[in-house]
């Protein structure tokens, strides 16, 4: 199997001996790597992939386990999600679930009142979790540990016997600083402030891993400019081609505008709310027919009350793709977050135009237009949707430019081949 470095690694490399598993061996002038043994941590099972942290190692694992032999550790909140089991036994040689119920968790975040760690780590925090990990990497030759997100670090940040990746999937403490800033309640506020400032603190454990990954730029200029010591670099989020496949979008439409993700997390609800309160009514008097279908698992009360005439909110999709092709314009009126958003993402590779705020946009490295336009505030925002709504030509050509760059920038085939060098990078360190 070659790799995209295997021209350029030297020969002082034939005799590695760091990693177990490794073996580049020389034929005619191509080095060819044998398969390493991979351990994936995750905070959450991966399956069925249906957010943010589940896609990614899903979607990258399914790749690189035709080259690589792949074991996971995760958490399962439920005994239900034990059943998933199956579906990932294809692709992990052994999985190994966690399960830690939702009130245990609750207990761990109701005691760290007392200790200053992040809320967010305290709920992952479980013994039985930290002894699986340390069992499993004494029976098992492991040559790397792929690490998911800031909430996992504290079962191997310590384990300097390995290389160690921590994938963050954005950086977390930006994603504090800029949810503090929004104006909520008070509560809300005093909450965000707290564990902001744990968040940075418990942040600095990423300079005792070898390399950081994050989605964009954005994120990684934010981490090096925070914890310039670590290593970090970039690791984009990327879209099932295959989940999301073009089915010539229907451009003669404009009457449906598209809202997805999981309707219980914050940004989301705080997005899809603040656009109904403050944007739609403005869009609903220029077009009375206009529809709005907020799409995802798990609604809280605050978004089933937006349920209107015209606004529908669908609660889980079996299969989410179906809702893009109905869709002629999706919207992502996010206020905080950090990373890119997989909801514009899925949107460009089903040819669909994207209204997108500031949070998610810059790590796209995209101009304004090229499938997504960028919305500085809330007129902007409404301008924009307008001007998709009034013509045919510019939803066409904003949509297409969309599509060619999910082909060529954000597939995750390319997406798991850079994760590979990431992994080959740090090993032959």
């Amino acid at each position: 199997m070659q790799t995209g470095l295997s021209q350029a690694i030297p020969e002082v490399l034939w005799n590695l001996k760091k990693c177990s598993g490794i073996c580049v061996i020389k034929y005619d002038t191509v080095f060819i790597l044998a398969a390493l043994k991979v351990l994936f941590l995750a905070n959450r099972i991966p399956y069925p992939p249906f957010r943010g942290d589940k896609l990614k190692i899903y979607n990258l694992s399914r790749r690189l386990c035709k080259d690589h032999e792949l074991y996971l550790i995760a958490f399962v909140e439920s005994r239900e999600e034990l059943k998933y089991k199956k579906e990932l036994d294809p692709i992990f040689k052994e999985v190994h679930l966690i399960y830690q119920p939702k009130w245990r968790s609750y207990v761990n975040t109701a005691w760290n009142l007392l200790y200053s760690a992040p809320f967010q780590l305290a709920y992952f925090k479980s013994r039985k979790m930290a002894k699986t990990v340390k069992s499993f990497l004494a029976s098992h030759p492991i040559d790397i540990i792929h690490t998911q997100h800031l909430r996992m670090s504290q079962y191997t940040w310590d384990l300097i016997q390995y290389p160690r990746i921590l994938d963050l999937p954005d950086a977390y403490s930006l994603y504090w600083k800029r949810r503090k800033e929004v104006q909520r309640p008070w509560w809300n506020r005093v909450f965000d402030a707290m564990e902001s400032k744990r968040v940075i603190e418990a942040e600095r454990i990423v300079i005792h891993f070898e390399l950081n990954l994050v989605c964009s730029v954005e994120d990684r200029d934010h981490l090096r400019d925070i914890h310039p010591i670590a290593d970090v670099k970039l690791l984009r989020n990327g879209v099932d081609l295959e989940t999301f496949q073009y089915k010539n979008q229907d451009y003669s439409r404009a009457n449906t505008l598209l809202f997805t993700g999981n309707m219980d997390y914050a940004p989301n609800v705080d997005a899809v709310v603040y656009f109904v309160e403050n944007m739609w009514p403005e869009l609903t008097t220029k077009y009375p027919t206009l529809r709005l279908v907020i799409a995802g698992q798990r609604p809280i009360k605050q978004v089933l009350d937006l349920a209107t005439d015209n606004i529908e909110v669908t609660g889980f999709v079996e299969d989410i793709s179906e809702m893009y092709t109905q869709a002629d314009i999706v919207i992502a009126p996010l206020r905080f977050g950090a990373g890119t958003q997989n909801k514009v993402l899925e949107a460009l590779a089903m040819g669909v135009p994207v209204v997108c705020t500031n949070i998610g946009f810059k790590g796209l490295e995209i101009k304004s237009g090229d499938g997504v336009f960028h919305a500085k505030n809330d007129n902007q925002f409404v301008a924009h949707v307008s001007a998709l709504l009034d013509s045919e030509s510019l939803r066409r050509e904003t949509g297409q430019k969309g599509l060619e760059l999910a082909r060529t920038k954000f597939s995750w085939d390319g997406i798991a081949k850079d994760l590979e060098e990431h992994f080959l990078s740090i090993c032959l360190d």
